[in-house]
């Protein structure tokens, strides 16, 4: 039986394949490889649909929450809080900034930042609250912006896992003072490489990130300030218009998917389905669910042929590179871990896929 991936990019790429290369021809032809006109064309279409005056393209997603932190004036001797449950990049960009993270722990349901620990661990040091928007449904901003601002804090999005989420009909990146996400190729919209940016209506916050991008350079052989080398590729910006103009049409797909694994996965009760929060509306970047001895019914489902996956294994704190930030103190993001199961999940899924995945996971749970 043909192998069901857990993304499959071969199928998004089929349907924007002519408008990338002719894009391409037009870049080679120019030779405009950095910084050329489909970058900035791709900022203007990409802050226009987040709902911001600007966005900054830059190489990564790591780097996008790095730059964010640095426009903010982030750097030693500051602390930036997070949840224990994200991929490490979110905490790693806070450390590259020179600044502390620390942790909170996630909800038992959705697995978003749990906003009632924030008080406890925010102080005259916190200079950022980072949501992590996290599967495709974003945290809840407006109950972390008067906390933020009770101690001077910014709220800084990490909306890599985001893009064309709404939570109470305003977009992800629009939600705090600056937004940083992830153009990986298997994000909802994903280049062809590494890409990132970082997204404000901030004009002063939009123009350091500029600056800092670009080896801390308003212009050429001008450098007033330590600076970076992370700019968008000209090719990826091809890639990223393209595939921009079919995201909503991609969301909805994605929408219906998950929509019709909740009817399949109704009659499996031992398997905790996603819950989204009051007030969002999810672009399924995973479809997450839990369940016992899960380790067991992932070598299970691979074995079928079922491309499923774990996001995230390991919880920050729990990471060599973190260790020191903390053990035993965020119980809900060390149990979920494990039990954390990503199935297969991608606009072009089938029906037939999805009745075949949850076939062989009905025959590995109790």
């Amino acid at each position: 039986m043909t192998a069901i991936p857990l993304v499959d990019l071969a199928a998004q790429h089929a349907q924007v394949a002519d408008e990338v290369a002719e894009g391409w021809a037009e870049v080679l032809a120019k030779t405009a490889f950095i910084g050329g006109a489909p970058v900035g064309a791709f900022e203007a279409e990409f802050a226009a649909y987040c709902g911001v005056a600007h966005c900054v393209g830059v190489g990564n997603g790591t780097d996008a929450i790095e730059l964010a932190l640095r426009a903010l004036g982030v750097g030693p001797g500051d602390e930036c809080v997070l949840p224990a449950n994200t991929f490490i990049a979110t905490a790693e960009a806070v450390a590259r900034a020179g600044a502390t993270p620390v942790l909170v722990d996630c909800t038992d349901d959705t697995l978003l930042i749990d906003v009632d620990q924030l008080e406890s661990v925010v102080g005259p040091r916190t200079k950022a609250i980072l949501p992590v928007h996290l599967y495709g449904q974003t945290a809840p901003v407006e109950r972390i912006r008067p906390i933020a601002d009770a101690v001077g804090a910014a709220v800084v999005e990490d909306a890599a896992q985001s893009q064309g989420a709404r939570r109470h009909g305003r977009a992800a990146g629009s939600l705090g003072d600056i937004a940083a996400t992830s153009f990986y190729p298997g994000k909802n919209l994903g280049a062809y490489g590494d890409a990132g940016g970082v997204v404000t209506d901030n004009a002063d916050l939009a123009q350091r990130v500029r600056l800092l991008r670009e080896h801390g350079s308003p212009r050429k052989y001008e450098h007033p300030e330590l600076g970076f080398n992370s700019r968008m590729d000209t090719l990826q910006a091809v890639v990223l218009s393209a595939k921009l103009r079919r995201l909503e049409g991609w969301n909805t797909a994605r929408r219906a998917a998950a929509a019709r694994y909740d009817d399949l996965l109704a009659a499996l009760p031992s398997v905790g389905r996603p819950v989204v929060l009051d007030g969002n509306e999810p672009v399924w970047h995973l479809y997450v669910v839990r369940v016992a001895d899960r380790d067991r019914v992932l070598a299970g489902l691979n074995a079928a042929g079922i491309g499923a996956g774990i996001h995230y294994p390991v919880p920050v704190h729990r990471t060599g590179a973190f260790s020191a930030l903390g053990t035993g103190s965020f119980p809900v993001a060390e149990k979920t871990a494990g039990e954390l199961l990503s199935l297969p999940l991608f606009a072009e899924i089938t029906p037939a896929q999805q009745e075949r995945v949850v076939e062989v996971l009905s025959g590995l749970v109790p």
